[in-house]
């Protein structure tokens, strides 16, 4: 099998190597030299190309499975989102058509906009407050009308895991106020289950479906922060209800499993935040502070 990996970034290098040692021949996409070697080092097969310049793009191979997980990089700010999650599909699509028999997209569940708690699952109304949320709807209508039955669309939780922790344990070790209602609920899923969720998309998810990825238990904000802080010596968390930032607007919806880990037979490493933050720190955050 020949897979194409666009965005093999947190998520999609856990990808690259499992399918690598499942004797996958692995494409991945970067447009920084260093990556190429890194890539090349791992046995996989670097494309150098910019999903936003249509020219160097015209080097893809076809493949049997393709994954999207392409988002916008802090340091480019000249990107919007837009330009590089629909603009930049739109680019991939244009060489890729009629060359894919599974592309994979990822999404986020910022594409619901529910926001008092409510349940959501694959079927809920899909009207994003957001303008992140609302690329990304736009970006999963171009993926299913140009892909058709190739397409999977893998809406996605909150992504955490080794190194994706630090800005927030050092927040926590200054005694910052956290902006944003301590109540409202949040979806996460561990980087290494959303992998795994990717992989078993692309063996068993039918033609055009769609899959929510969370794990097993939404978790209040104030839980979870209160157990970060517990597991980086930082003191217990506050925060600003009358405050909210791009991170914090829109919270509060939950998101429901089921479909994924019934119909789909994924089976979580970890189910919750109580068994992965553990994880998460402990491979990846910086030690407790002594003293």
């Amino acid at each position: 099998m020949r897979a194409l990996i666009l965005g093999c970034g947190f998520l999609g290098e856990r990808v690259a190597r499992r399918w690598h040692a499942g004797g996958c021949e692995v494409h991945a996409v970067t447009r920084r030299d260093e990556r190429v070697r890194t890539f090349r080092g791992e046995g996989w097969i670097p494309v150098q190309a910019d999903v936003t310049d249509p020219e160097s793009l015209a080097g893809l191979p076809a493949a049997d499975v393709v994954l999207y997980a392409v988002g916008r990089e802090p340091h480019r700010t000249s990107q919007t989102m837009r330009e590089v999650a629909l603009d930049g599909l739109n680019n991939v699509l244009d060489v890729l058509a009629g060359r894919v028999e599974r592309f994979l997209f990822i999404s986020s569940t910022s594409v619901y906009g529910q926001s008092a708690g409510e349940w959501v699952d694959e079927q809920s109304a899909c009207e994003p407050t957001r303008e992140n949320g609302r690329v990304l709807v736009d970006a999963e209508t171009v993926v299913q009308q140009r892909m058709g039955p190739a397409a999977r669309i893998l809406r996605l939780a909150g992504i955490y895991g080794p190194g994706r922790l630090i800005a927030r344990v050092e927040t926590l070790r200054e005694g910052a106020v956290l902006s944003g209602r301590p109540d409202a609920w949040l979806n996460l899923v561990h980087v290494d289950d959303a992998a795994t969720s990717v992989v078993a998309c692309a063996e068993s998810a039918g033609p055009g479906t769609t899959w929510l990825v969370a794990d097993d238990r939404p978790v209040q904000r104030r839980e979870y922060f209160g157990q970060l802080a517990e597991l980086v010596s930082a003191p217990p968390p506050e925060f600003d209800s009358g405050r909210v930032s791009s991170r914090t607007a829109g919270l509060n919806k939950r998101c429901r499993n089921r479909r994924l880990c019934e119909e789909l037979g994924v089976d979580l490493q970890f189910p919750s935040f109580v068994e992965g933050l553990p994880h998460a720190v402990g491979s990846g955050s910086p030690p407790p502070v002594s003293g």
